[in-house]
């Protein structure tokens, strides 16, 4: 595979592969360009516990319509109160959305750890207990706007009113819900088990790896932000974003790291509240945040490299690999699903730049990569809130995608995800549940994000390997997916053929159906860091893969939980594969060659599927 080349300056990706987007703050006119301009830019950057009390609700379930209770794992089996059930559909009558329990059944995340050094921050994952009953938040409706700004560019005047707001935060006492301590350990119980399912005591809600992933955050970082501004009575605050999808903002915000703020008299220490002491020290500013990050590897990428390698996997994960709802935000979670088996693919983000992020971050010399290297410890992070407004913007920018190109760039409408719902502490102290139907407009929750531009729309990949029936030619040689015993485990590179559901698609079949790749039943240990790539066509010349290559479809990365046993999880994967084939020309292939790559953690991990079909398109149907 040919190697990546470093030019003497950055150079945008010609814009002969970009498309039109509407007028928008998010999308600058520099990227609005005809297919015959080449434009080049250059970027200035320097290159250089305690034990919480348990309730258990009662055994989960169901009523009939004829008044009967059910319990639910019986029809899941086929047994009824009456008999033997025979309709395969029936469990999607009982389909319901997520719903969060009150505060006081949280349980201790990580009670399987005896030791203490065996986690750094504390095993007492749960936010205070109230007294009060639990409200339906109401937005308020007079608010002002609050624009969230760009971390690298905020001025002094800025950094001094964060300073503030967090450290009015930190000196609250732990116990207090609007404490730093009792935010941090918001993430920890949603996603470490601190939760069961309301009505489902065997099922652990979980609020990674499916589509609840960005509207969770978008009202996590909604209170979070609301907490402080109330803190300094200020209800213009916002949380800055690290914009780590521009070059110019792909180092870490340099006002985050320092135990001390600058100060002219040196017998002076003020505390920097931005500042974690778990952070891996090698990537302190100037360093270039790396997107195809691994623990246990860099990637050996000079600056300018690892810039153009970032965008081109940004526009993998924000285009080419999100062509709707299911694939950008996830597949379905719904009550009674066990979030530890599921089976449908996670969205390219969370599953790219969002783990990625999170693990480069984190501090590898730590027993479990905190803080921010693993799920239980990255709120303690103040790091943590502003990685994640950047991923709550990819949300806002997706959408804005609008057009004939992107005819399905819209939420889910399933009632199971409008009405799944979580319970926070409000900026009044109030314990409040919120929507997610109520958080898809971010001007109703009355912010916005400062505009800045996105190069990676112009980052699409130059089509490298152009020879066509790659996969025909190894028929013989690499077995057919027909042929291969699943599963399969990932301890070693994977090759398969796999073939098409059709061919020479034109440009009309591609706006009506997207043409995926899936990788299903991805099993593997939660408590791990997993990474694997995924090439189609790739041909082994000796020359190492990288994501900058057309025949790269993406990657699958999963960030560690310490959830206090092996935790055995089932995940999955999709690639678009409209664009990658037209870069390599293979559309006129009946058979793909497809790569599976482990790069960390996959010792242990096994596919139970892999596949390609068509998925229609929103305005088909």
């Amino acid at each position: 595979m040919a190697s990546f080349t470093s030019p003497t300056t950055f150079t945008a990706i010609p814009a002969t592969t970009t498309k039109r987007h509407p007028n928008s703050p998010f999308f600058s006119t520099s990227h609005h360009r005809s297919k015959q301009i080449t434009t080049h830019r250059t970027f200035k950057i320097s290159c250089k516990a305690s034990e919480n009390n348990e309730k258990r609700p009662e055994p989960e379930k169901l009523t009939l319509l004829d008044g009967h209770n059910l319990d639910r794992r019986n029809l899941l089996l086929g047994l009824g109160a009456g008999g033997l059930y025979t309709t395969v559909n029936l469990p999607k009558v009982f389909a319901a959305p997520i719903k969060t329990p009150d505060v006081s059944t949280c349980k201790d995340s990580t009670t399987g750890f005896t030791n203490l050094k065996d986690h750094i921050r504390s095993n007492a994952c749960c936010p205070p207990s109230s007294e009060n009953p639990i409200k339906d938040y109401v937005i308020p409706t007079d608010a002002v706007l609050r624009t969230r700004p760009v971390a690298h560019r905020v001025t002094e005047e800025y950094k001094a009113k964060y300073q503030k707001a967090m450290a009015a935060m930190r000196a609250l006492p732990d116990e207090h819900p609007h404490s730093f301590a009792a935010q941090a350990k918001i993430h920890c119980a949603y996603c470490n088990g601190g939760y069961f399912q309301d009505g489902f005591p065997t099922k652990e809600l979980q609020i990674h790896n499916s589509w609840l992933f960005y509207p969770f955050h978008r009202w996590y970082l909604y209170f979070f932000e609301k907490i402080l501004g109330t803190l300094i009575d200020d209800p213009t605050f916002a949380l800055p974003y690290w914009n780590w999808d521009n070059p110019s903002g792909m180092s870490m915000p340099g006002f985050f790291e320092g135990k001390y703020l600058p100060n002219a008299d040196p017998t002076v220490r003020v505390p920097n509240a931005a500042f974690d002491a778990f952070r891996n020290v090698d990537h302190l500013p100037p360093a270039i945040v790396n997107m195809d990050f691994r623990n246990s590897a860099s990637g050996g990428y000079t600056c300018v490299q690892q810039i153009g390698s970032n965008l081109t996997l940004m526009y993998k994960q924000m285009v080419a690999n999100s062509p709707n709802a299911e694939t950008f935000f996830g597949g379905e979670f719904r009550a009674g699903d066990d979030p530890i088996d599921m089976q449908h693919s996670t969205g390219p983000i969370e599953s790219g730049v969002h783990t990625a992020v999170h693990a480069w971050v984190g501090n590898n010399r730590m027993p479990n990569n905190e803080d921010m290297g693993n799920f239980y410890s990255a709120g303690w992070d103040p790091l943590f809130y502003t990685h994640h407004a950047n991923v709550d913007r990819t949300w806002k920018l997706w959408k804005d995608m609008q057009g004939p190109d992107y005819p399905d760039h819209t939420e889910p409408t399933d009632p199971d995800w409008l009405n799944a719902s979580y319970v926070f502490y409000d900026e009044n102290q109030e314990l409040v549940r919120v929507y997610n139907k109520d958080c898809v407009q971010i001007e109703n929750l009355r912010y916005e994000y400062e505009p800045s531009p996105l190069p990676w729309l112009g980052s699409r990949p130059v089509g490298r390997n152009k020879n066509s029936n790659v996969a025909e030619n190894l028929i013989g040689t690499v077995k057919k997916v027909e042929e291969v015993k699943f599963p399969v485990k990932l301890d070693q590179t994977v090759k398969v053929l796999v073939k098409r559901p059709a061919r020479n698609r034109s440009k009309q079949d591609k706006k009506k159906a997207y043409e995926l790749l899936y990788i299903n039943d991805i099993k593997l240990d939660g408590e791990k860091f997993v990474k694997f790539d995924v090439f189609v066509n790739d041909l082994d010349d000796g020359t190492p893969s990288t994501p900058t290559d057309s025949e790269f479809a993406g990657s699958f990365s999963q960030l560690a939980h310490l959830h206090g046993h092996k935790m055995l999880m089932r995940s999955g994967a999709t690639f678009g594969l409209n664009e990658l084939l037209e870069d390599i020309q293979a559309e006129n292939d009946e058979y793909i060659l497809v790569t599976l790559v482990p790069k960390e953690g996959c010792e242990d991990v096994t596919v139970g599927e892999i596949k390609v079909k068509l998925a229609t398109s929103r305005s088909s149907r």
